[in-house]
């Protein structure tokens, strides 16, 4: 028993020494991201003031680079999920290190999605007219648009996400109450706990609505995503047009999700000196689940070609074609995504590379490249060649979408930065499931 209590206190310790210290690099990292938030607001507010005339956006090609930040953002967010809910529910004992961290990430990551639709706008000022309510102004809301759907969709999920996460957050939040000196950051461990004092009956409590939110989020994984991807599936526009995009856009969400949990998890561990939590093992199996998810995303490229040629549409033929070979400014973008999307994780089948936390930092970099560039492709290069060929043009992000781009990378990482030296990035009472002894745990 002395040996289980020790190992508890060296997981509480280890935890909570890494709240609250901020050392010179992580100052650094944290002003960069809160220089990228400032420029990316500068920016805005000239496209504010001007208007959207200082972006590349044109007549065919009304959605473009916001749009796709907006799809990538959700996509990141998914992994969140999959990793907390339905892990939870096959009792995967790995994701007892990790959850926390990508719980945090789902949330901001939402948060940061949540706000292209409104940079995209234009009239920001004026956003309340395209939500989904009755108005006096008889733009009543048309139900059957996936636009409304999408709305109903990412507030849904962001709201379970949210619970989901705090509620995971509570017993931890206890513990850093009464490990914690008086103070600003122990007042705040107080509010957040909510007289959280671990008696029988608030575990029993806590386990039921844990198991209640889990089984609630998990269907979520898969109608968030599919509900973003029938946005583009419900019109008749080629590249667009296709019953594959529901399985394609949610496999691709938990690809690129899977693929930002290790880009922070590798750099945190170091930064916290949380090694020994954040294993090596499981990021290794976040690895494995990459090389299954990245199979279907191989299989959905396949699919497009395959139904381009059986189809017999020449529209569909030709615009396969033209995606692929017939345009310098999109054929290089093309080939990168299929290259980093399904090439580079297909090298996790080799242990030596999966487990060399080096390779695997690049190689999730590149995954994270090829995901926003296939929402590119499919996004703008659909628009960009479409029936007509009067309708035709070419598209190049300008200087103001790649400042608010630069900002939401700062907005997220910003956030979680703060969020770890805040908050325990590891949840103790699930980590401590793993110190007990097999003889305690039956």
């Amino acid at each position: 028993m002395t040996q289980q209590t020790d190992n508890f206190n060296r997981i509480d310790d280890e935890v909570l020494a890494s709240l609250g210290k901020w050392s010179p690099g992580y100052k650094i990292a944290v002003g960069v991201c809160a220089l990228l938030v400032v420029v990316g607001i500068i920016a805005y507010s000239f496209q504010y003031r001007i208007g959207m005339g200082v972006t590349g956006l044109s007549v065919p090609i009304s959605w473009a680079t916001y749009i796709t930040n907006f799809v990538f953002w959700i996509g990141i967010a998914h992994a969140g999920t999959l990793i907390s809910a339905i892990l939870f529910l096959f009792r995967t004992s790995w994701r007892n290190r990790i959850n926390r961290a990508a719980e945090a990430m789902t949330v901001f990551a939402i948060m940061t999605a949540g706000l292209f639709p409104l940079i995209h706008l234009g009239r920001v000022w004026v956003f309340y007219w395209i939500l989904p309510y009755f108005n006096w102004r008889h733009l009543w809301p048309n139900f059957k648009s996936p636009l409304v759907w999408d709305v109903i969709a990412v507030s849904t999920y962001f709201t379970i996400s949210t619970l989901f996460f705090y509620l995971g957050l509570v017993p931890d939040l206890a513990t850093a109450r009464d490990r914690t000196q008086d103070g600003r950051r122990k007042k705040m461990y107080t509010i957040l706990a909510m007289g959280w004092t671990g008696r029988y009956d608030q575990w029993r409590h806590y386990a039921r609505a844990y198991l209640a939110l889990a089984a609630l989020v998990t269907p979520l994984v898969i109608s968030v995503h599919s509900v973003v991807s029938w946005d583009f599936a419900m019109a008749v526009v080629r590249g667009w047009h296709t019953t594959i995009f529901a399985p394609y856009f949610v496999a691709g969400a938990i690809h690129s999700g899977l693929a930002t949990v290790i880009l922070l998890l590798i750099p945190l561990r170091k930064a916290l000196n949380l090694e020994r939590l954040f294993s090596r093992y499981a990021i290794e199996q976040m690895a494995l689940l990459m090389i299954f998810t990245a199979s279907i995303i191989g299989y959905a490229y396949c699919v497009e070609g395959f139904m381009s040629w059986y189809s017999a549409d020449k529209f569909e033929r030709q615009f396969n074609i033209f995606r692929a070979w017939g345009s310098w400014n999109y054929s290089p973008l093309f080939w990168a995504m299929i290259t980093f999307n399904v090439v580079v994780p297909f090298t996790f089948f080799f242990k030596k590379l999966r487990t060399n936390l080096k390779y695997l930092f690049v190689a999730c970099l590149l995954v994270q490249i090829g995901m926003w560039l296939e929402r590119f492709v499919i996004i703008v290069v659909s628009l960009a060649h479409d029936y007509l060929p009067s309708t035709w043009a070419v598209y190049a992000p300008r200087t103001v979408e790649i400042l608010v781009t630069g900002f939401s990378y700062g907005f997220f990482t910003g956030l979680f930065l703060v969020f770890v030296r805040l908050f325990p990035s590891v949840p103790m009472s699930e980590a401590k499931d793993d110190a007990l002894p097999k003889e305690v745990e039956a």
